[in-house]
């Protein structure tokens, strides 16, 4: 249940479609209301946040050729690291995942999604392309040790009118809103988040929960920053 000490979940949309209205919105949006209201069926209340990556497409690029984020796409980062689960949904293109949501997430550290519940959804204009949740999405966010729920949601344009994609998507939303309601990330975390390997000065931090990402009084960090032993 919610309490005023933990408050209400977050979760995070990360849209990559670039049209507007766009057809890998719509998938999310209906992903989020669902766990949205599966959610309030616990007594559980969720706050949706959307990060609409074609707004970012420049300042990704810039980060990627820079390595420095923007302080839009920093605010991006931090909405998305601060999520108690995400959905993330891209078109299809050239039978692969677009290239700005792939750049987005190459900018990323490594550790920004330990442990978080994932939707994984797709969308393009042909059922050919219907594995591409499953063979690129779910290794992706393996390789970022996110924790993808089991199902993956395709939509394909045949596909809007037909009950079995409402049926698909009633169902991730429960595997993902089973996740966020058990706390996984935040338990997972919470035990195990000084055992994983992270980058100095990167873009992933628990500072706002009181954890500490690195260790500064140590012999190597001394001599990094000119000391001596």
């Amino acid at each position: 249940m919610t309490t005023p000490e933990t408050g209400p979940m977050r979760l995070v949309v990360v849209n990559a479609g670039t049209s507007d209205p766009s057809s890998s919105r719509m998938l999310a949006d209906k992903i989020a209301a669902k766990t949205r209201d599966l959610a309030a069926d616990a007594d559980e209340k969720v706050d949706i946040h959307v990060i609409e990556l074609r707004s970012l497409a420049g300042d990704i690029a810039g980060a990627i050729v820079s390595g420095f984020a923007g302080e839009k796409l920093q605010a991006a980062i931090d909405t998305l690291a601060a999520a108690d689960g995400v959905v993330v949904s891209t078109p299809v293109y050239k039978a692969g995942v677009s290239g700005l949501f792939k750049s987005f997430v190459d900018v990323l550290d490594n550790d920004l999604l330990l442990a978080t519940p994932i939707a994984l959804a797709a969308t393009a204009g042909t059922a050919r392309h219907a594995l591409v949740p499953d063979e690129q999405l779910r290794p992706l966010f393996a390789y970022m040790r996110a924790m993808p729920v089991p199902t993956s949601v395709f939509a394909a344009p045949d596909d809007w009118g037909h009950t079995s994609l409402s049926e698909r998507i009633e169902r991730v939303a429960g595997e993902l809103v089973t996740m966020m309601t058990a706390r996984v990330r935040t338990r997972i975390l919470d035990q195990s988040w000084g055992s994983y390997q992270h980058t100095f000065g990167g873009n992933a931090t628990r500072a706002e929960q009181g954890v500490d990402d690195i260790a500064l009084d140590t012999d190597l960090m001394r001599l990094a920053a000119g000391g001596t032993l």
